[in-house]
C-alpha cells in the first residue's frame, strides 16, 4: 500500500503526480505481469544469459548496429 503524504495547500495533481511516481518506482505493475504468465526457471536464465552476452558485445564493440 503506498502512501502519499500531502499537506491542505498542495494541489491535487502535485499529489496524483507523487502517488505516480511512487507507484512507477515500487514495480507493482511489473510484478503483476510476471505473475500472470510462469516461466520455466531454464527460461528465465537463459534471458538473463542471453541479455548478459548482448551487453558484453554491445561494450567491447563487437556488434554492429
Amino acid at each position: 500500500m503506498l502512501i502519499i503524504d500531502s499537506k491542505d495547500c498542495e494541489n491535487i495533481d502535485k499529489a496524483l503526480k507523487k502517488y505516480k511516481k511512487k507507484y512507477e518506482k515500487s514495480r507493482v505493475l511489473n510484478q503483476l505481469r510476471d505473475r500472470q504468465s510462469f516461466t520455466k526457471p531454464s527460461v528465465r536464465r537463459r534471458t538473463q544469459v542471453l541479455k548478459a552476452i548482448y551487453k558484453q558485445q554491445l561494450s567491447t564493440g563487437q556488434l554492429d548496429d
